[in-house]
């Protein structure tokens, strides 16, 4: 299997070295929404210190988006017929899935890398240590690692491409928003604060800036709660349980697809 993969793999990213475009997505996407909140919505969010509590926030947003590439990427793959010939030949079936989710993984690094880049532009800094800076990246790529499978499992159940593409952002929005992400979960009316405090894009967003010392703006309602007390436990928990269920039902939906 691991050979398989590896073989997959290159050819995943042999694909954005010929069609280099592929890597807008991944890059300039994430710097969009870097600018547009930090200077358009931090105007009248706190300045300086609202984009130290921005940027934890875009890079959990990067992360989960980058799982719309691996739902759009398999549904392709599913579609262009070069399923089909792989089915033929005597490999894992799992390394077709496990290929992609890596080789978008790597993607979702070097996004990650821009993020970070982009973030000390604008005045961030990682004003912890050394061991919380790694950990708060090792928490954003776990996570990253589960959303990735969440969307081998969304572009493995679409009927086709624009199917893939329409589902595979239709949850990441409400999910992404609707968190601590930007704003302070204690912020918001009564239902919606109860599932952006339970929300695991609050957990993540809330363990990195905490690794990474970056405070809240002064007037930020402080979060409340067992989720927030226990971020890092339960954004562990969520990451663990989405691959626990997604990683074997990607398989049984793509042996299922062999018979369609």
């Amino acid at each position: 299997m691991v050979g398989d993969t590896a073989v997959l793999i290159e050819r995943n990213l042999l694909t954005v070295r010929r069609i280099p475009t592929l890597l807008l997505g991944a890059t300039v996407q994430p710097l969009m929404f870097v600018f547009l909140f930090a200077y358009v919505f931090g105007a009248t969010l706190g300045g300086g210190s609202y984009r130290e509590f921005l940027m934890a926030g875009i890079f959990t947003q990067t992360v989960l988006f980058n799982a719309a590439f691996t739902t759009v990427g398999l549904a392709n793959d599913m579609a262009d017929g070069i399923v089909n010939r792989l089915r033929t030949l005597p490999m894992s079936r799992l390394a077709v899935i496990t290929a992609r989710v890596s080789s978008d993984m790597l993607l979702g690094v070097l996004g990650l890398a821009v993020m970070v880049a982009c973030g000390y532009i604008i005045g961030w800094r990682i004003r912890g240590s050394a061991l919380d800076a790694v950990i708060a990246f090792a928490i954003l790529l776990l996570f990253a690692l589960a959303m990735a499978w969440v969307g081998a499992v969304t572009g493995l159940a679409a009927r086709n491409v624009e199917v893939a593409q329409s589902v595979g952002f239709l949850w990441m929005f409400p999910v992404t928003f609707l968190s601590s992400a930007f704003i302070s979960a204690a912020s918001l009316p009564g239902p919606l604060r109860a599932i952006a405090e339970w929300n695991p894009v609050t957990a993540v967003a809330t363990v990195s800036r905490a690794r990474f010392h970056n405070a809240a703006p002064p007037d930020f309602p402080v979060p409340s709660g067992w989720p927030a007390q226990h971020a890092l436990g339960y954004s562990v928990l969520w990451s663990v349980g989405l691959l626990v269920v997604c990683v074997p039902a990607s398989l049984v939906l793509y042996r299922r697809s062999a018979r369609r």
